[in-house]
């Protein structure tokens, strides 16, 4: 059926907010600003923001193996809440998608459940062992969005150099987890000051930068499209830097918790503060921040990662990292940016839709006609304390509780059709 969105804001090119209404049909905009259509179904926006729906080139969903963590229903229900309409699931799951037979049970799973589209990675090797070497051709083939061994990496140079050739051959971007197993140290939380005040054993920073220098000039020698997941460091900004500006063909993201926090703001020894890269100094905060502003920094990823209750009930040492963020992402980035001045609504939107699309060649992330209706209604006025036992998600592990935040996604659409409403109150 038609659908007919009156009364909402869009942003133009200038980043300029115009009213504006959209006609969506067979899953598609069909126009902007035209008239209301015959028996259509009407959608008030009630003078929202409306954006193209946000693009997350990284998360964990968990499914199949570690549902007691999040399925794909749960998680999917959760990015769709936070405005997500795209997400690119990491293959750290039980099977791993590692051949075209597990990659087809992932697709089949996601299929069935999720309320959002999912696109997988392929891994790099097989069972994430950073050794044996997968079939980048046949997990092309079978859907993957894009080859990756997120959550460890890879450690033979060799591995990965042979990989990024065939990826290179396949037009395909090869997506890294940096860090040097050698140089974590058992590491549970940044190595700085606020880890000794702690007593909890720290991980250095050259243990991702070192990776990433490696990975560039590896990238470089083989032709291939590198996308570095998760930058922390200010050492990890001036290595994709200087191979951008060298004409590697590196890109970068970086998640919101990164942007917003760092090592002084841990408050104790709690385990919903634990991820991976963990929360650096403050001048590396300041480094990312500037990254994201000059274009070294391409684009916003969550990272999102859910762990139980039990999991994360204990300290640091022995807690697994990660936390969860789908839901806070973008009110979280518009009240401590934008709200601030710091940046524009237009970065900030482009920065979740548009440009992490680009990095993929995937045709979502703008509001065009002819472009898939995955859209996000967003009530910037909103306000509200973030609280976990609110989230749709079934991790509740986040260090942004009892924060508050304004600009709340209200609707969400995926080609058309509403994945996410807020309920009356």
């Amino acid at each position: 059926m038609t659908k007919y969105i009156k009364n909402v804001r869009l942003l133009d090119e200038q980043g300029e907010l115009v009213n504006a209404t959209v006609t969506i049909a067979e899953g598609r905009i069909k126009e902007i600003g035209g008239e209301q259509p015959d028996s259509a179904e009407i959608i008030d926006g009630n003078g929202h923001l409306l954006t193209p729906g946000f693009v997350d080139v990284h998360v964990h969903l968990r499914e199949p193996g570690f549902e007691h963590k999040e399925t794909i229903a749960t998680g999917t229900a959760s990015a769709a809440k936070g405005g997500f309409t795209t997400i690119c699931a990491m293959p750290n799951t039980k099977p791993v998608p590692d051949s075209i037979e597990n990659l087809q049970l992932i697709n089949s799973l996601i299929e069935q459940s999720a309320k959002v589209r999912v696109l997988p990675y392929g891994s790099l090797t097989i069972a994430q062992s950073g050794d044996a070497r997968t079939d980048l051709a046949a997990l092309k083939a079978s859907g993957a969005v894009a080859f990756s061994d997120d959550g460890v990496g890879v450690q033979l140079a060799a591995t990965m150099y042979e990989q990024m050739q065939t990826a290179a051959k396949l037009d395909m971007v090869v997506v890294a987890h940096c860090e040097d197993n050698s140089l974590i140290y058992d590491g549970v939380m940044h190595e700085g000051k606020r880890n000794k005040e702690l007593g909890l054993p720290g991980i250095p920073s050259i243990c991702e930068s070192v990776q990433i220098a490696r990975d560039v000039l590896l990238a470089e020698a083989a032709g291939a499209r590198y996308h570095v997941c998760h930058v922390s460091t200010k050492e990890s900004v001036r290595a994709v830097r200087d191979a951008k500006a060298a004409g590697i063909r590196v890109t970068a993201e970086v998640c919101p918790h990164h942007l917003l926090l760092e090592e002084m703001d841990i408050p104790s020894d709690d385990a919903n503060w634990k991820m991976n890269p963990p929360l650096r100094a403050a001048d590396d905060k300041d480094s990312l921040h500037a990254a994201l502003l000059d274009g070294t920094i391409d684009c916003i990823a969550t990272d999102h990662a859910p762990h139980t209750v039990e999991e994360k009930c204990c300290g640091m040492v022995g807690a697994p990292f990660g936390i969860v963020g789908f839901e806070t992402a973008f009110p979280l980035l518009y009240t401590q940016y934008v709200e601030t001045g710091k940046w524009t609504l237009k970065q900030l939107v482009d920065w979740m839709t548009v440009k992490p699309a680009q990095i993929f060649d995937l045709p979502y992330g703008t509001v065009e006609v002819g472009a898939a209706a995955d859209l996000v209604l967003i009530d910037l006025n909103k306000e509200q304390t973030i609280n976990p036992e609110e989230f749709a998600t079934k991790g509740r592990n986040t260090p942004f509780t009892g924060w508050k935040a304004k600009g709340w996604p209200v609707l969400t659409m995926v080609e058309g059709n509403i994945v996410y409403e807020e309920e009356a109150k």
